[in-house]
């Protein structure tokens, strides 16, 4: 009897979002750390958090399924996660970087929301009830934390907007002359 091939991809996509969410773990720390908000800090803690909860979904995934998670590289995490740590090591503005933040995690749970929904309807169709439901669940909850993201951005961005550095070279100062040149 041949591979089922939906069972195949269904695996590799599985490990594929287990590199993913330990690579997030891995980065969620150091963005709470840069971050200046409090607010934006505590939902980056507070997501570090799920995301344990959603590795370890994972592997309940894998076990019922006599698989290991283990074996594959998630490029995709890999490429959002060196964007985020790129921009924090140019040392923008505290407002900036909070809004830099925000939009780095929320393409990270784009990604990670596109992953578990097509990861849940491989499950449905393969008949892993338990696995879809567990599947559902952590797609729910990345669909909030891109909510609340949204949320923070509101005000978030707004102060990175309303910021002025003053001039002092290395291209600071442009936000004051944009706004003078305005005026």
């Amino acid at each position: 009897m041949g591979t089922n091939r939906l069972k195949h991809l269904y695996i590799e996509e599985l490990k594929d979002l287990y590199n993913a969410e330990n690579q997030f773990l891995k980065a969620l720390p150091k963005m709470a750390k840069a971050a200046s908000a409090e607010d934006l800090r505590a939902g980056f803690e507070e997501h570090l958090e799920q995301t344990k909860g959603h590795a370890e979904r994972l592997e309940k995934i894998f076990k019922a399924l006599g698989e290991s998670p283990k074996g594959k590289k998630c490029k995709g995490m890999q490429g959002l996660i060196k964007e985020g740590a790129e921009m924090i090591s140019e040392d923008p503005a505290p407002e900036e970087l909070d809004a830099g933040l925000i939009s780095a995690a929320q393409r990270v749970e784009h990604y990670e929301i596109a992953g578990y929904g097509c990861v849940a309807t491989y499950a449905n169709l393969l008949g892993e009830g338990e696995a879809e439901s567990l599947l559902r669940q952590t797609l729910d909850e990345e669909k909030e934390t891109d909510k609340k993201l949204t949320q923070l951005a509101e005000h978030v961005n707004l102060e990175a907007e309303q910021a002025v550095e003053p001039d002092g070279g290395n291209g600071k100062g442009k936000a004051m002359k944009a706004k003078a040149a305005r005026a």
